[in-house]
């Protein structure tokens, strides 16, 4: 990120919107903004293969859940946040990989410039490269504030998306839905 030209642009917007970025409350303003939107799509150009790399055997294929994995991320819409949690099931063929690693996995593609939908799918296809599962479902709710905060503002509305890959059964799906609830 080029710091500098990043302040500068809030600057701008700041003083487009009629705002007066010298008054006490705005003079550190675009550098926080600035150092939040670096922060915000930390993810860029990072990889969850690191992450899933640390597998271990395991005998059992029964399915494997973490739900409630707490994410916020940035809509590239609106450049507002979206924020919610995740629930990753999958059906090990052999080898398992730590539970942290599911959450850093989350971390890696909800720090970039994002939709819901394309999240998702990122994660649950990652999952599926990398650790080979049988199948795997990737569940998430949000709620996004450019739904809340501005347009039609309709607070509480949450949006639910889905992704599966690999060979994961119906009556899998079923059982994971209910157990995700």
């Amino acid at each position: 990120m080029d710091r500098e030209k990043a302040i500068k642009a809030v600057e701008n917007l700041l003083e487009a919107l009629g705002e007066d970025v010298g008054r006490e409350g705005l003079k550190d303003t675009p550098r926080r903004v600035a150092d939040a939107f670096a922060e915000f799509i930390s993810g860029e150009g990072a990889t969850a293969e690191e992450h899933l790399s640390k597998t271990f055997a395991c005998v059992s294929g029964d399915m494997v859940i973490e739900k409630d994995i707490a994410f916020s991320s940035t809509c590239e819409h609106h450049l507002m946040p979206f924020f919610g949690k995740i629930a990753i099931a999958y059906i090990p063929d052999g080898r398992v990989v730590g539970l942290s690693k599911l959450a850093r996995t989350v971390e890696v593609f909800s720090k970039r410039l994002q939709l819901q939908e394309r999240l998702t799918c990122q994660i649950a296809q990652e999952i599926m490269r990398c650790l080979a599962p049988k199948g795997v479902m990737v569940v998430c709710e949000a709620e996004h504030t450019c739904m809340t905060c501005r347009g039609i503002k309709k607070a509480g509305s949450k949006t639910l998306s889905y992704s599966v890959a690999g060979d994961f059964p119906e009556d899998k799906k079923r059982e994971a839905l209910a157990l995700i609830k």
